[in-house]
């Protein structure tokens, strides 16, 4: 599910590319949606560092589903919830639910910003990476972020 089965490789691509996270979100930020987990990816590292904070893990594929709610259960993770719904859908449900939402190559950020926006509480924050290629993205702003692998690219919007 993460492109290669190399520990090395998943070490340096998956986990320190995850923790990367850790440098632009908010210490303030105690509930965080993870948008498109997939494999896990940004939140279940992040979590696993940031053992304080509430982790939504969001994926719409039922495959996904059943694989992040065997790693939350086995890793004894508590205060992570694996949420099977679309963004749309949590966005009507749970407006201003969260201080911040991460995002790791979901696609064009500025493309999910109003979704996303809507679920976070006033000064919460949107922060998505990847892809690897930088964007023109109207709404928020890009960081550049020293990583193992070289600089990452963060785009950030903040909810007024």
């Amino acid at each position: 599910m993460v492109g290669s089965s190399d520990p090395a490789w998943i070490v340096d691509h998956i986990i320190l590319d995850s923790l990367l996270f850790t440098r632009v979100l908010p210490p303030e930020s105690h509930r965080v949606l993870d948008v498109g987990s997939g494999a896990g990816v940004p939140g279940v590292p992040l979590k696993i560092v940031l053992s304080g904070v509430a982790f939504t893990l969001l994926e719409a594929r039922a495959k996904r589903i059943s694989f992040l709610s065997t790693v939350v259960r086995e890793l004894t993770l508590r205060d992570c919830e694996v949420l099977h719904a679309r963004l749309e859908t949590v966005a009507m449900n749970r407006p201003g639910h969260f201080d911040a939402v991460v995002m790791r190559c979901a696609g064009d950020p500025s493309s999910l910003q109003a979704s996303t926006l809507r679920l976070l509480r006033p000064g919460g924050v949107v922060i998505a990476s990847g892809p690897p290629r930088r964007r023109e993205s109207p709404g928020g702003h890009w960081r550049e972020i020293d990583g193992p692998l070289g600089r990452r690219q963060f785009w950030i919007a903040q909810q007024t």
